[in-house]
């Protein structure tokens, strides 16, 4: 049978991409490595790596274990970490999986109080740019919460934060008309716009907003970070469609909002059966993320 020892092993040839590299970050001779590498391979059935001249990578089959030795080392961890918290050695860790956007504009203000009360907890933060990725992390064990958009089915407990409202940033001296504040973004139509890379969630969002304003958006410049778009927008690329959240204080850029809205609702969830830690940090979760704020969005500049 596979022990962790094994894919510890495993993935941390795959990681460095070296057996004399794995050897030495897991302090073990390089003969050793290579021999319970070889014996998880016949454990398998086969090859899991393929040794060329300069490096090493995943044939086939090791492309298929791979993500399961993660995640029974991931498991591992958390049933020590429980288990230390439980008997009251230390506060353990709390791993957390996040979108990007929720990064950026839901998360800092609920880790600022989790902090003040739980010191001791240690927490661990993986970031996601789509909520399939999210969810997949969870259901693989790689996190003990999930905080994204609301997951269309899921076993465990689920809790609402709320709609996330998503505005268009321009440039501050864009000409658009915008009364009120507010823009149809059918106006916009004929612009090209700060657009996300098709892995990253918000692409979506701003097609499916496009597509009910009766167009497809064309792209300007495509980006795979969340934070940079309402930046290229205020540097006059084109126009962005981003959570209100997200925008820092003093964003110097123009911030409509789209009429009708453009909003996601905006849920924590975890596996069934939560310890105390987890469900403590669902309740600090719910008591301080700000979803819904649009970041101060107007006709002008935020």
């Amino acid at each position: 049978m596979a022990t962790l020892r094994q894919y510890e092993y495993l993935v941390t040839v795959v990681e460095t991409g070296s057996f004399t590299r794995a050897a030495e970050l897991l302090h073990v001779s390089q003969p050793a490595l290579s021999h319970q590498v070889r014996a998880l391979e016949r454990e398998c059935g086969g090859p899991l790596l393929e040794r060329l001249p300069r490096a090493v990578r995943l044939t086939p089959m090791g492309r298929e274990v791979e993500p399961h030795a993660r995640a029974a080392l991931a498991g591992a961890e958390r049933a020590r970490a429980a288990a230390r918290r439980a008997a009251g050695l230390d506060g353990g860790e709390l791993q957390l999986a996040v979108v990007h956007s929720i990064a950026l504009g839901v998360l800092p203000p609920v880790l600022q109080a989790w902090r003040a009360r739980h010191p001791q907890v240690r927490l661990r933060l993986r970031e996601y740019p789509h909520t399939e990725a999210l969810t997949a992390a969870m259901t693989e064990g790689r996190a003990d919460l999930a905080i994204g958009p609301l997951p269309g089915e899921w076993a465990g407990p689920v809790r609402e934060l709320g709609q996330e409202e998503f505005v268009v940033v321009l440039a501050a001296d864009d000409p658009v008309e915008a009364p009120g504040g507010r823009i149809a973004l059918a106006a916009l139509a004929a612009r090209e716009w700060v657009h996300y890379v098709p892995g990253n969630g918000l692409a979506e969002v701003l097609e499916a907003a496009c597509a009910a304003a009766g167009f497809r958006p064309e792209a300007a410049v495509r980006t795979e970070q969340t934070a940079a778009a309402p930046l290229l927008a205020a540097a006059g690329l084109g126009p962005a469609l981003v959570p209100g959240n997200v925008l820092p204080p003093g964003f110097a850029g123009r911030v409509l909002r789209p009429d009708p809205p453009v909003r996601r609702t905006v849920a924590g969830y975890v596996r069934p059966g939560p310890d105390r830690i987890v469900t403590a940090f669902l309740d600090v979760l719910a008591a301080h993320a700000r979803v819904g704020d649009a970041g101060g969005a107007g006709d002008g500049t935020v």
